[in-house]
């Protein structure tokens, strides 16, 4: 039994090839996440349910910080209903043989850096199930800077919790008690929220809607397609209110003449300054073979 074992945490991420944390959680660089921030989550979500991950959101939950967008690299955690024999040999384990120090959720939370966020299934229990309070919440806002929590859980000191205004936490609701006859069974392990499953290093994308957990080896191919889509959204409104194409045209392939009417005003318009590492290399070919197929219309 291990937490937070570098080698399982590896071996549970074999598909991301880039940099990763001490403790082995794939490190999706500030930029990416940077760019996810200002992407919707349906945007987002489109292209992991294309590519087969049908069970990366959940909704359903209360939050801090209404209105806030939070964006991170996963902490996952789960706990259990308690029951003697697995407290004892988990709790001894952890502070004999880890070198743990304090409460389960103080495990954890001991260990965020920036941007990261916490993610904890506590089997939708509230009452004697506040993973967080004032205290810890004040520490995961100090650690993460722009990170929080996602908690399919409860949370106390909901007073003190909302004047951290750099914090999200989402979580099931709020209840004075402390937490209490639960147990650490996973820590930087796959982990359930809701009908979600998040792994380690995970981009947690949370908005309004819920949340989404991006895998990282496809989280700079999620944001650029959906920064390909917004853009394109943009150019088709602008002409749509010009009347230049039908909504028709808009709505269906695009044409090589209008694929090369979006590229020059993608190439020059103020609006698209910030999504100039785009390029349309693909878009363009499948567009010349959109016209090929149209005999009236002329390259």
């Amino acid at each position: 039994m291990h937490f937070n074992d570098r080698n399982d945490i590896i071996q549970l991420t074999p598909e991301w090839t880039g940099e990763r944390f001490p403790d082995g959680r794939p490190k999706v660089p500030d930029h990416v996440l940077e760019r996810i921030r200002k992407i919707t989550l349906e945007e987002a979500w489109g292209y992991l349910w294309s590519k087969g991950y049908k069970y990366q959101f959940q909704g359903e939950f209360k939050y801090t910080n209404p209105g806030k967008t939070m964006v991170g690299r996963a902490v996952t955690t789960t706990l259990v209903p308690t029951r003697p024999d697995l407290h004892n040999y988990t709790l001894k384990f952890g502070q004999e043989e880890e070198g743990r120090h304090g409460t389960y959720n103080q495990w954890v939370i001991d260990t965020l850096v920036e941007d990261d966020v916490i993610v904890v299934d506590l089997f939708d229990k509230i009452f004697q199930g506040t993973y967080v309070g004032g205290n810890l919440s004040t520490a995961i806002a100090n650690r993460t800077k722009r990170g929080g929590a996602v908690i399919w859980g409860g949370i106390r000191d909901m007073e003190q919790i909302v004047k951290i205004d750099e914090l999200q936490v989402l979580h099931r609701g709020c209840d004075p008690t402390g937490i209490a006859d639960v147990v650490l069974t996973g820590f930087n392990a796959a982990t359930r929220i809701g009908n979600a499953t998040c792994l380690p290093g995970d981009v947690v994308m949370a908005t309004i809607s819920g949340v989404l957990f991006i895998p990282p080896q496809l989280a700079e191919e999620v944001v650029t397609r959906a920064e390909k889509s917004h853009i394109r959204d943009v150019f088709g409104f602008i002409r749509l209110r010009e009347g230049t194409y039908s909504t028709a045209q808009i709505d269906t392939a695009w044409t090589y003449p209008m694929m090369e009417d979006f590229v020059n005003w993608f190439e020059t318009s103020p609006e698209t300054a910030e999504y100039r590492h785009l390029t349309w290399n693909e878009e363009l070919e499948e567009a010349k073979k959109v016209s090929e197929k149209n005999t009236d219309v002329i390259l």
